[in-house]
């Protein structure tokens, strides 16, 4: 059979949007959806939202891309918020997640490099881990569907258990340059760190002159309720990756840093064609006229709150099929005790999207600005589906 058009690395479902309206997709045949899966994380302000939209279509209609050899007010303008809003000095804008947790390792072994210490380019990673598709990201995770057949991957990887500090501390060595985490693992299955891990690898950098880097391509940009998910763990990172909800549906993403940690990253040391355009520095800093205000993220954490309240109490009503519901914010999940995939299909034949994760897990990752109907209409929906459900394989 001739291959499709479209490279086929994707099982791609059933479900064609054409059209997206707030919490609402829609389909070729006029097939309505609600979307509690926002494009995996990226879809903050959900569909056509008027106020992203309009910066889009201006910064369009004026200036789009001129590349990183000419002086860029739209990215500096934008890297000082970012900078106003966070821990970082300094910003470097990529076009997706995975750049901008590959920029963050390079930052992190050239900062070790910068001083002399070219033998610490070790990063400490953690079992089920995601961090992106490249060949580096890819070498950071101990996932092997996604390492299969791309051999021969890259050293300078240490993968010990998530939250376990003392693996974490024990695997440190001379060559060691830092530690990368997710403080919430999204594809690993909703799985947030302890504070004390988070605490721990805070300390253990700073007694040993050692980067912490944190992926918060997923958790980060309000989507955990706090602008950054380390705001709530008490820590602050020396570099940090963030990506998918910072253009609100528009891709781009950001590698943030200190003054010291990004100390190495001189010129010629990194770059990028796309990075930082006007066009997305546009969608950027239209996303942050909404997100980053005390007020959203309160919203934020009260949707968190009633949705992960509402699962709980419709568990009981199906616990053949579910067990527990965990999580940030609207960074939540629900343990299966059938197969979260299947189920996932199901919800989708009935109008619900939301995703499938590691650990058995649905990921329920809806726009951050829903309200308190569309809790109410997912969670009545989810329970009629559930009750319909047949399980086709009980998982192990």
């Amino acid at each position: 059979m001739a291959i499709t058009p479209l490279m086929p690395v994707y099982t791609r479902c059933e479900v064609r949007p054409v059209r997206g309206e707030g919490v609402y997709l829609y389909g070729e045949n006029g097939e309505k959806y609600l979307d509690f899966a926002a494009g995996i994380a990226v879809n903050l302000l959900g569909h056509g939202h008027p106020h992203l939209t309009k910066a889009i279509q201006e910064q369009a209609a004026t200036l789009m891309h001129v590349s990183n050899l000419y002086g860029s007010p739209q990215g500096e303008a934008f890297a000082q918020r970012l900078i106003d809003n966070s821990f970082a000095d300094t910003v470097f804008f990529t076009n997706s997640g995975a750049e901008a947790v590959e920029c963050a390792i390079k930052t992190a072994r050239r900062y070790h490099h910068a001083k002399g210490n070219a033998h610490k380019h070790d990063l400490i990673t953690f079992s089920n881990a995601f961090h992106g598709r490249t060949m580096a990201t890819i070498s950071a995770t101990n996932q092997e569907k996604l390492r299969d057949g791309f051999a021969p991957l890259l050293a300078g990887f240490k993968v010990v258990e998530f939250d376990d500090l003392e693996a974490a501390l024990a695997a440190m060595d001379e060559n060691t340059a830092g530690f990368l985490v997710e403080p919430v693992q999204g594809e690993g299955g909703i799985r947030p760190a302890s504070k004390a891990f988070m605490q721990g690898l805070r300390k253990a950098c700073e007694e040993n002159d050692l980067m912490l880097v944190l992926d918060e391509v997923q958790c980060g940009v309000a989507r955990t309720g706090s602008l950054y998910a380390h705001e709530q763990y008490d820590i602050l990172p020396d570099i940090m990756a963030s990506a998918k909800g910072i253009g609100g549906g528009f891709p781009m993403g950001a590698c943030l840093a200190t003054e010291k940690a990004a100390s190495g990253m001189v010129i010629g040391t990194h770059g990028s064609t796309y990075g930082g355009n006007p066009l997305a520095m546009a969608a950027g800093q239209a996303v942050f006229d909404i997100v980053a205000t005390p007020e959203f993220l309160a919203h934020v954490r009260q949707m968190g709150e009633r949705l992960r309240s509402a699962l709980e109490q419709m568990i009981p009503n199906h616990d053949h099929l579910f067990e527990s519901v965990r999580g940030m914010g609207l960074m939540l999940g629900v343990k299966m005790k059938t197969d979260s995939r299947a189920f996932v299909n199901w919800l989708r034949s009935r109008g619900l999207l939301t995703v499938a994760a590691g650990d058995n897990v649905m990921r329920i990752l809806p726009p951050l600005n829903i309200e308190e109907q569309h809790v109410r209409e997912f969670v009545d929906a989810l329970s009629a589906a559930a009750a319909d459900y047949e399980a086709p394989s009980v998982a192990a």
